[in-house]
């Protein structure tokens, strides 16, 4: 840590996460570690812990109830999860082989599917572990974290539109960026390292490099798995700092590996773009995906988290469109249940509600014999 003070105190104004406000301080500090937050030297024990594994399987089942491997799994309940604690407790516990498959929704991904047992370790370590880096995100990482998520960011990107065109009255610019690959390119040692910052429980990060390694190669992090998405947050929130204490960038927001940053001026976006590209490929191993990032006129729409955002009015992406409209037709084969196809139209319609789509939900709610107003 560079200098003593608690960043999350509104004089500091580091946009923090107890500072909505987003403004930079004029310090010119950066951040290593955050502001100070008490790790409990017990770590490990709360982390295996029966009481924090019976929640870790609660939260592991959520929506899942259905399942074979659940209902398999709770037919011995105390017993299975008291082999988990033995396993963890005289450190035997080693993580399930990854079960792979491909998932086009249109968009084709690799994704990594845990075994029951280890998600609900997964359950037990991001309960502990998460609180103690919440702490230091920034306001605007927006992704994978309680009280934010996609609508969370629309609305705070509506209101840095606002303030950059001076209330839609004055021209203004966002890059848009994207990182190339992010979860196949991840340092893992260097993940570790940071994690390490905060964590000095040596148990922990043992059972941390487990389930790291517990994938093909020796970088990147499956896709899938809840320990993923919260490990994304941690290593970019290095490029987070950088954007916010070094560039001193005030409207930017990021979710997961997109992000965008607005300002009145197109070459001041340029160049923060070039500094950014070689910040994240020294600094985190990683580069920007030169086809997505660009810088575009606010007035022409900026592509956010599954949204065209335009001033007055936003428009739900093409292939998320396309991907409803697929699998209305597999439903309407009888590929997909009745009941799985409510649960999946109902999840995007109040999802689409927050664009322009009213003639496209009447047009799949006509398909399926539904009232959509």
């Amino acid at each position: 840590m560079v200098a003593r003070f608690n960043a999350n105190d509104d004089r500091a104004n580091l946009n923090c996460n107890r500072n909505p406000s987003n403004q930079n301080s004029s310090l010119g500090i950066v951040l290593l570690q955050g502001p100070a937050q008490k790790i409990p030297n017990n770590m490990y024990s709360k982390i295996i812990s029966l009481n924090n594994l019976i929640l870790a399987y609660k939260k592991a089942r959520k929506h899942k109830t259905k399942k074979d491997y659940v209902k398999e799994f709770e037919k011995n309940l105390l017993s299975n999860l008291k082999k988990l604690q033995i396993e963890l407790k005289l450190q035997t516990y080693f993580p399930k082989p990854l079960k792979k498959f491909i998932l086009r929704d249109p968009k084709t991904r690799k994704i990594s599917k845990s075994h029951f047992r280890d998600r609900i370790i997964h359950h037990a370590l991001i309960t502990i572990i998460e609180p103690i880096f919440d702490n230091i995100f920034i306001y605007d990482s927006c992704a994978n974290r309680k009280g934010k998520g996609n609508l969370f960011a629309l609305d705070r990107f509506k209101k840095f539109q606002r303030k950059v065109t001076d209330n839609l009255s004055k021209e203004g610019f966002c890059l848009k960026a994207d990182i190339k690959h992010y979860f196949q390119e991840v340092n893992r040692d260097f993940l570790v390292s940071i994690l390490k910052k905060r964590i000095k429980c040596e148990k922990t990060i043992k059972l941390i490099k487990l389930i790291l390694d517990n994938y093909e190669g020796n970088k990147g992090m499956p896709l899938g798995n809840l320990t993923s998405q919260f490990f994304a947050n941690v290593y970019l929130n290095e490029l987070d700092y950088f954007v916010k204490h070094k560039l001193k960038a005030k409207y930017y927001i990021r979710y997961v590996d997109d992000f965008i940053i607005l300002h009145n001026s197109k070459n001041q976006l340029k160049i923060w773009k070039k500094r950014i590209s070689r910040f994240l490929n020294v600094g985190l191993n990683l580069e920007l995906h030169q086809d997505k990032s660009r810088i575009v006129n606010l007035s022409e729409g900026v592509d956010f988290v599954g949204f065209r955002n335009f001033y007055y009015y936003k428009l739900l992406r093409k292939r998320n469109i396309k991907s409803m409209f697929l699998k209305t037709k597999s439903y309407n084969k009888g590929e997909i249940s009745k009941d799985k196809f409510l649960e999946i139209f109902q999840g995007w319609n109040a999802y689409a509600k927050w664009a322009n789509t009213l003639k496209i939900r009447r047009r799949i709610a006509k398909e399926i014999n539904l009232k959509e107003g």
